[in-house]
């Protein structure tokens, strides 16, 4: 009992030993060039995340509105 494995291009399914080499070539880095971008999506997010959180701790470290205007108040007064 053998397995024919197939795959569907623009909804039309194909059995892979119907395809010419070239054709499986083709597929083949089609399968590889959608693993990097999962990955790269994967890292995207991850970047993303640090940046919020980096945004985060930087408003921490911000003065607040009300320490900003007794600071500015305070220059003009000196």
């Amino acid at each position: 009992m053998s397995t024919e494995q197939n795959v569907t291009i623009n909804d039309t399914e194909y059995a892979l030993s119907s395809l010419n080499e070239e054709a499986r070539s083709q597929l083949q880095m089609l399968k590889i060039t959608d693993e990097e971008i999962k990955r790269l999506q994967a890292q995207m997010a991850i970047a993303q995340t640090a940046r919020q959180a980096y945004g985060k701790a930087l408003q921490t470290q911000l003065p607040s509105p009300t320490e900003l205007a007794i600071k500015s108040d305070s220059h003009k007064l000196n």
